[in-house]
């Protein structure tokens, strides 16, 4: 896997490709068995999140890996994120997710969406009266004291516009090494991946075949025409060509698959080969931006109509 690593700003290496962990089912015994499925199939990095409420499991699992011998701590990446309940106190926000996934650091730290919630708003669907004013400065003040204190490698954000990047360049001392948002071949990315380039900020790709089998997501991508029809003619699957035209663009990919076989499958992106004609081909897409990440479902019928309110453009 040390071939298959991008080079984060901040001087440190990430894999890239990874499993993420939210589950609408949040069965704890099904993470675990799967991120030892994982390891033993190369997967190296792990994603999290306060909201999925699998820090305990993925904690565990990999505690378990590491004390029986399978893998040594510095060869995975575990990254976890700040929901909106603990803008008020990223250290104490990281503190409590190192505590449920009994380790000493997370490599990464991302904040999970630039929206501040009340304290106690601890549900992933919050209420429209949840909502505080963001005070992203002080938010990431917070996430540099975690940093300074050693309680993760990296900062980074998550679902943040090009124009919430430039303000937030604006005063920060550390720059975001990662910015993880939804991006796949209907969902490009163009103008967020060229200004996150320009300050060289790594995107990492979540939902990166369209989120099929979300409520939220689609079968779009990997059902599509081209998709299809590029897979067919290198005898690969549509979930390995959007895989690898994802890490084209030099991103990461964050695959959410807990089934053994669609997990080796997804694996096998590495060892396909896109020429620039397919890769131009699926460029050429029409874009479909109806989807917003875990919780926001559609342009018109979201009960998130907030956060679109909250965010001045479009990521």
């Amino acid at each position: 896997m040390r071939s298959n690593q991008v080079r984060l700003n901040c001087g440190i290496t990430m894999p890239s490709i990874g499993l993420g962990t939210y589950s609408s089912q949040n069965d704890s015994e099904t993470t675990e068995l799967a991120i030892h499925m994982a390891l033993k199939m190369g997967y190296r990095l792990f994603d999290t999140a306060k909201i999925y409420g699998s820090e305990p499991a993925v904690g565990k699992a990999l505690t378990d890996a590491i004390h029986d011998g399978t893998v040594d701590r510095g060869d995975i990446f575990v990254t976890s994120k700040l929901w909106g309940s603990d803008h008020h106190d990223p250290v104490s926000g990281l503190k409590q997710t190192l505590r449920k996934m009994g380790m000493e650091y997370v490599d990464m730290y991302l904040v999970h969406w630039p929206v501040k919630l009340k304290p106690w708003a601890c549900d992933a669907v919050p209420k429209e009266e949840d909502f505080e004013p963001l005070d992203l400065e002080s938010t990431w003040a917070g996430m540099e004291k975690c940093l300074d204190m050693g309680l993760c490698r990296c900062i980074g954000v998550s679902n943040f516009s090009s124009k919430k990047i430039q303000r937030l360049l604006d005063f920060a001392s550390v720059p975001p090494a990662v910015n993880q948002v939804e991006m796949h071949p209907m969902w490009r990315q163009s103008k967020l991946r060229e200004t996150c380039a320009d300050h060289k900020i790594h995107v990492s790709a979540y939902s990166p075949l369209g989120g099929p089998g979300n409520a939220w997501g689609s079968t779009a991508v990997v059902d599509h025409p081209l998709i299809q029809s590029i897979a067919l003619k290198h005898l690969a699957t549509p979930a390995q060509v959007a895989l690898k035209w994802g890490l084209s663009k030099g991103s990461s990919v964050i695959v959410k698959s807990f089934n053994h076989d669609r997990m080796k499958e997804n694996m096998g992106c590495f060892d396909l080969k896109l020429n620039d004609q397919e890769l131009l081909a699926i460029d050429k897409l029409e874009e479909r931006k109806i989807m917003r990440g875990e919780f926001l479902v559609n342009e018109t019928t979201s009960p998130y109509r907030t956060i679109h309110d909250l965010w001045d453009d479009e990521i």
